[in-house]
């Protein structure tokens, strides 16, 4: 008598990158515990596709270009909270892997590791567990008990990243140049910066902001 075949792990990629769904779409078709059963190349697909497939789990982007991939693991979770997540980045900021766990996700996985790590990772994923970068999670260590940035904070950072001066960045906001001085004081003082260009670098590597 043959042994029961094993189910097979469903999967959804959501990517915007079609070379990139590909190459996942032809990693995945290798395995026989795994069936791709659908992709998209935008968040809003990726939400229509979760509730018409509802696949085992699903490969999300962290950026898209309609929708943050956290938003949709967010907007998912709101219908289905046991649906299971493998969050794809280039980026290794600790502020973007935070939210993303919080959000839901149960993998975060840089895109340079996917030959190496991607299958095992969807397999764990599958069984319960999670899996995070070690480089990523010592970031998340490092920084957990700094004051984060306030969306106000934020705000004001990414008029100053994109060349902005003070007086500029008060009239954008409606706000007065001395309420920006003291935006960018309290930034300084959180992330630890030298100056205006330092603190832009630093937000930029931690996934603070996302230009």
């Amino acid at each position: 008598m043959n042994a029961p075949e094993r189910p097979r792990i469903r999967i959804l990629i959501v990517d915007d990158h079609p070379l990139i769904r590909e190459g996942l779409g032809a990693m995945i078709a290798s395995e026989p515990d795994m069936a791709l059963v659908g992709e998209s190349g935008t968040g809003g697909g990726g939400i229509d596709r979760f509730h018409a497939e509802r696949p085992d789990v699903t490969i999300m982007d962290l950026r898209l270009p309609d929708m943050n991939g956290i938003d949709v693991i967010t907007a998912i979770r709101a219908a289905h909270p046991d649906a299971r997540f493998v969050m794809l980045t280039t980026y290794l900021g600790d502020v973007q892997a935070a939210r993303a766990l919080k959000a839901g996700a149960q993998a975060y996985l840089l895109k340079a590791s996917l030959r190496t790590d991607l299958l095992d990772t969807i397999r764990a994923v599958y069984n319960g567990q999670r899996r995070v970068p070690a480089e990523v999670a010592s970031e998340i260590a490092e920084y957990a008990a700094d004051d984060s940035l306030t969306a106000r904070e934020v705000e004001v950072l990414e008029q100053v990243a994109s060349g902005n001066s003070n007086r500029a960045v008060a009239d954008r906001l409606e706000v007065t140049e001395d309420t920006v001085k003291a935006h960018m004081r309290n930034i300084m003082a959180k992330l630890g910066a030298n100056d205006r260009t330092h603190a832009v670098t630093i937000a930029l590597r931690r996934g603070f902001l996302d230009i």
